[in-house]
């Protein structure tokens, strides 16, 4: 009986092996397949700035595959036949988005084949299990010019609305005409690199990150998620406001490195009080608890 059960054990962590290494075998087939696509999204990683946290996705969805590795590996395989329906839904979406020249769709494609393969591999259940690795991975893919620009303008006349507005407060004359602010001594002008698109990317991404990794609770992670709009948006407000100040009294550090270098030191704020806001929230919801226990 003992020597049946330890065969039987040997059978499925053989069985195991093998589905791994198929798995590997496929994703790498998968990554030649679409190599030209992937490299163009890496060479608009490593020169678009509101892409730069792109070469960090694959690599946390990586560890989050790794972390459950333990689970996929009590999953016993099922192959799903409607997961080759979705490779082949990729396959026909990359070459109708080549025909066209639309990046957004030809590096989608990789995603909807990447998802296909899994279930046709793995089954239902191991589709489950990578559903929040594979949906990490759409963070590492640009928005579409066409919304890209209808989000950009809106965030810029915002900014630039704010930081009019605290400008005023500390009584340094300023006149706002649409996305550009008129000081006695320069003008600025809020561009697209301003929006706080950027900023607004890449904290959403580090807080969903963040929120898997610290947190339980399945509304804290959505609450953590959607406070990124308000947190980038006021964070880029601010910076604006810097800038502005910056003009009024030390004009040589408005432009060039130090601007640049008030990005980064503005973000790393907004992350301060992203974590402060989970600290506080989490403060708020243990005490409520308390009272209602």
């Amino acid at each position: 009986m003992i020597a049946y059960a330890s065969m039987i054990e040997v059978e499925t962590r053989a069985a195991s092996r093998r589905t791994w290494v198929v798995a590997l075998l496929a994703g790498a087939l998968r990554i030649a397949c679409y190599a030209p696509v992937l490299w163009s999204l890496v060479h608009q990683w490593s020169t678009d700035d509101d892409m730069g946290h792109g070469f960090f996705v694959p690599v946390v969805a990586g560890y989050l595959v790794w972390q459950r590795r333990e689970r996929l590996r009590a999953i016993e395989p099922s192959p799903c036949w409607w997961g080759m329906l979705l490779v082949l839904c990729g396959m026909a979406q990359s070459y109708i988005a080549r025909m066209g020249t639309e990046l957004f769709l030809s590096r989608t494609a990789f995603l909807v084949s990447l998802t296909g393969a899994v279930l046709f591999l793995g089954g239902r259940a191991y589709l489950r299990a990578l559903a929040f690795p594979l949906f990490v991975l759409l963070f590492m893919v640009p928005i579409p010019g066409i919304i890209y620009g209808k989000i950009t303008f809106p965030l810029q006349l915002l900014a630039s609305r704010l930081a009019h507005n605290a400008l005023l407060l500390m009584d340094i004359p300023v006149l706002r005409e649409g996305n550009v602010l008129v000081l006695p001594e320069q003008t600025l002008s809020v561009v697209e690199a301003c929006s706080g698109i950027r900023s607004r990317l890449s904290l959403t991404f580090l807080a969903l990150f963040y929120s898997y990794l610290f947190e339980t609770r399945k509304w804290m992670r959505v609450v953590l998620f959607v406070a990124t709009i308000p947190i980038a948006i006021i964070a880029n407000a601010g910076r604006v406001t810097l800038t502005g100040v910056l003009a009024e009294y030390r004009p040589e550090l408005a432009e060039g490195f130090f601007h640049a270098a008030s990005g980064w030191v503005i973000f790393m704020i907004a992350l301060a009080i992203l974590l402060a806001f989970h600290k506080a929230l989490a403060g708020a919801a243990a005490l409520w608890r308390k009272r209602a226990g």
